[in-house]
């Protein structure tokens, strides 16, 4: 043997070792991560009725999952992490439902943002918590469920469900998935997490630049399908049922339909409604419908506010200017009668979803905390949308907006058809499953 050949060998041993060493590495603080987590949870749950729920709705949770599922059923399972993941996953279990109707779907949660929402959605015939990632769980719950494939949304990446999934050869899909280099996938302290990745039969992925991102890490099994958020409000716009108390609050005004709003957000609108609230309705949907919030809200507009709860259609609303939603699960819905929208949050984490409003041809307005959002983005850049920093911008581009008619359906035109020509997604993500 040449000395070059000895030296290769010797190199790949060491290779090898230290590889196996930082994977070793890697899961021990990931074991310690995780514990530390739900330790903190635990301890938490005492004060944060958040932590609370994920705690109590963990009790005795594989007796509820064994006595729940049947026996001998074929299961579809799907994961989200919460709310936002479930509406980019609801869209793929309808349409499986109308395309494998044989199939039971399991759903499940990490959060008690959705599991505590959508625990009766009528879409899964099993709804659950997600046991806490250890390896014996992750036994157990498979050895109950026995799916014929999972699918998780966007951001889940458990280390012991994966593994697990992968060594009973039950295919895995991460769908809706978007990526960006400051991820820990991209860093050289993350090299343990990107090989997570290569746990799932496949990722789909909502743009280009993530798939670009993946393959020239090694990670190939990628497709580009888009965003199944696209498909979810597209059909809500095509199906959805008209609403007659806001139909006739709204009936021959120009409307702004603010949806998931903070206080910040509030502020700024009820800023520009004292000065030129003449011109327009507004009908508001608070992140928060409590009484007391609520309450806050109608002094902010100086009590030209009318609940929805205490409106109707045989009520004359005509000396109200704005429509409180004080309920939950309407929303969707009221943005088809918006000549506007503003969405809420920029001015905190995060803005909420502008999908829902664009796909009825609203423009819209939001915050400036939205560098994480493609859709944003996207919409900005085409000129659907507006993004603003402070009362000023906002009082303007309402102006702007307001004044020229001929604007003002140019925006509209954008925002329906970014939604429209974005679709798809859930096509694509089937077709796949179905032919592995």
């Amino acid at each position: 043997m040449n000395v070059n050949r000895r030296n290769s060998i010797r190199f790949n041993n060491i290779y090898f070792r230290i590889s196996t060493m930082i994977t070793t590495i890697s899961l021990f603080l990931y074991k310690i991560g995780t514990s530390i987590y739900f330790l903190l949870i635990h301890t938490a749950s005492y004060f944060n009725h958040k932590a609370e729920l994920w705690v109590a709705g963990r009790k005795k949770l594989f007796e509820k999952i064994e006595s729940g599922i049947g026996k001998n059923e074929k299961i579809a399972w799907f994961h989200c992490a919460s709310l936002g993941e479930f509406e980019q996953g609801r869209p793929l279990m309808e349409e499986f439902r109308l395309w494998r109707p044989d199939y039971k779907i399991l759903l499940t949660f990490f959060s008690p943002s959705g599991y505590e929402v959508r625990k009766n959605y009528t879409g899964a015939d099993y709804i659950f918590y997600l046991p806490a990632d250890t390896k014996s769980n992750a036994r157990r719950f498979l050895k109950i469920v026995k799916p014929s494939f999972a699918v998780f949304v966007k951001y889940e990446f458990w280390y012991y469900y994966l593994s697990a999934l992968k060594q009973q050869n039950i295919p895995v899909y991460l769908v809706s998935a978007i990526f960006q280099p400051g991820q820990v996938f991209f860093h050289w302290y993350g090299k343990w997490y990107l090989s997570l990745l290569h746990f799932f039969e496949q990722i789909f992925v909502q743009d280009a630049a993530s798939e670009q991102l993946l393959v020239k890490t090694g990670v190939r099994n990628v497709t580009v399908a888009g965003d199944t958020r696209f498909d979810r409000v597209y059909n809500i716009a095509r199906h959805s049922s008209g609403l007659p108390v806001i139909e006739q609050f709204c009936h021959g005004w120009p409307v702004l339909v603010a949806g998931s709003t903070w206080p910040k957000d509030e502020e700024l609108i009820a800023g520009y409604f004292h000065k030129y609230g003449s011109r327009l309705k507004l009908v508001i949907a608070p992140h928060e419908i409590s009484n007391r919030n609520i309450e806050r809200i109608e002094k902010l507009f100086v009590n030209k506010t009318l609940r929805y709860s205490q409106a109707g259609p045989v009520i004359d609303n005509s000396g109200f200017s704005v429509l409180i939603i004080d309920n939950v699960g309407m929303l969707s819905a009221v943005y088809r009668y918006g000549t506007m929208a503003y969405i809420g949050g920029g001015f905190g984490k995060g803005i909420h979803n502008i999908l829902e409003a664009a796909t009825y041809g609203s423009p819209v307005i939001f915050g400036p905390v939205c560098q994480k959002f493609r859709e944003a983005a996207d919409l900005i850049r085409l000129g659907g949308a507006a993004s603003v920093n402070n009362a000023g911008e906002f009082d303007d581009i309402m102006n702007e907006w307001l004044s020229d008619e001929d604007v003002l359906s140019a925006k509209s035109t954008i925002a329906r058809e970014y939604v429209r020509s974005n679709t798809g997604a859930t096509d694509i993500i089937l077709k796949a499953i179905s032919q592995d």
